[in-house]
């Protein structure tokens, strides 16, 4: 790497950090500010309040990377274009391509923050940070959310409402079917709790079983269930798939996929992660035929309103299509990609016609 791949390299990383700095606070500022009704309710203080927002504060970094990313290199570029740097770096012969090079450096470096905060830092984060949130407010604990996860192992279909700690969960219900698909057995467990051996302790458990001419309904007792759904993947199948890494997504997938089960949202999350992180590269890049074109004397208040219009017209379709993939039944990796490859589209034309 060249002296002047450092500048560039340095110029860019500079003005992203500082960006990205000003978004963050005000962000954390908004996080803080929403949790004020929270505050009071059981041991849950303005302390916890506080830890809370700094915890969430790696998932506000890469959910604002791309955006950043094209903002702090408009920012960069343009000063150095207004510097008339970069027109005494062109007038040594330096090509476009060659700018665009270093300044992918800069670019790959951020993706590979990027990576290191959604695949590693993040996701723990975050939810270590609703763990202390809802153990400071209630005594009893709920981390699956209202609506709980329906999860398919061969002909056992199970509906978990709540989780109430790492491996105890409360709320079961067991559908035992018949390999011609016949509705067998009806079972709630008012807790289950996960043993070895990927077996499951049902307590307080009651049954209906459907015979050909009668419903039987034994006496409450315990039941040991065999079961191939974990409570780690139970936690994962009630979170979020936006918030949720590559990996814990694969597994995710490839288990609904084996039970012939629909992987819609968790492929459409997954294709948009790894699109997402590849749109800081074309971001990145598409400063530079502004900054050589219209925007090379312009202000620093007018380059940061066109890095803000466009990053919010690619968060803007990317929701839209997120919407459009589970109610229209479309290609979920197709749609993921197509913010990206509109944006590679243009950055790849504008530079092409840069001078």
């Amino acid at each position: 790497m060249t002296v002047l791949d450092r500048y560039i390299v340095r110029t860019i990383l500079g003005s992203v950090l500082l960006v990205m700095s000003v978004l963050v606070i005000l962000g954390a500022l908004l996080v803080f500010i929403d949790q004020q009704d929270d505050i009071g309710v059981g041991r849950y203080t303005t302390l916890g309040a506080l830890w809370f927002t700094l915890l969430n504060l790696p998932q506000q970094v890469y959910e604002l990377l791309p955006i950043t990313a094209l903002i702090g290199a408009l920012l960069g570029l343009g000063t150095l274009a207004r510097g008339s740097e970069l027109v005494v770096v062109r007038a040594t012969g330096i090509s476009t391509l060659r700018l665009a090079w270093a300044a992918s450096i800069a670019a790959f470096i951020l993706i590979g923050v990027e990576l290191l905060l959604g695949e590693v830092l993040a996701p723990p984060l975050q939810e270590a940070a609703k763990e202390q949130k809802a153990f400071s407010k209630f005594n009893n604990i709920s981390f699956g959310g209202g609506s709980g996860a329906w999860v398919r192992d061969g002909n056992l279909i199970l509906n978990v409402a709540r989780q109430s700690g790492e491996r105890q969960f409360g709320g079961m219900q067991v559908f035992e079917l018949s390999p011609d698909h016949r509705l067998l057995a009806i079972g709630h467990a008012a807790r289950a709790t996960t043993g070895a051996n990927r077996t499951w302790l049902l307590s307080e458990y009651s049954e209906s079983r459907f015979t050909a001419d009668q419903v039987v309904a034994p006496p409450p007792g315990q039941r040991q269930l065999q079961s191939n759904v974990t409570a780690g993947f139970l936690g994962l199948a009630v979170e979020d798939p936006g918030q949720l890494t590559s990996r814990s997504l694969l597994r995710l997938i490839h288990y609904l996929q084996a039970n012939s089960l629909s992987a819609r949202e968790y492929l459409f999350a997954f294709s948009s992660r790894l699109a997402r992180t590849a749109a800081i590269l074309f971001s990145v890049l598409l400063a530079i035929p502004f900054v050589l074109g219209p925007l090379r004397s312009a202000g620093t208040g007018t380059r940061m309103m066109l890095g803000g219009i466009v990053g919010i017209a690619l968060f803007l379709l990317q929701r839209f299509i997120e919407s459009g993939t589970v109610v229209f039944d479309l290609n979920p990796v197709v749609l993921a990609w197509l913010p990206t490859t509109l944006l590679a589209t243009v950055t790849l034309l504008l530079l092409a016609r840069a001078r």
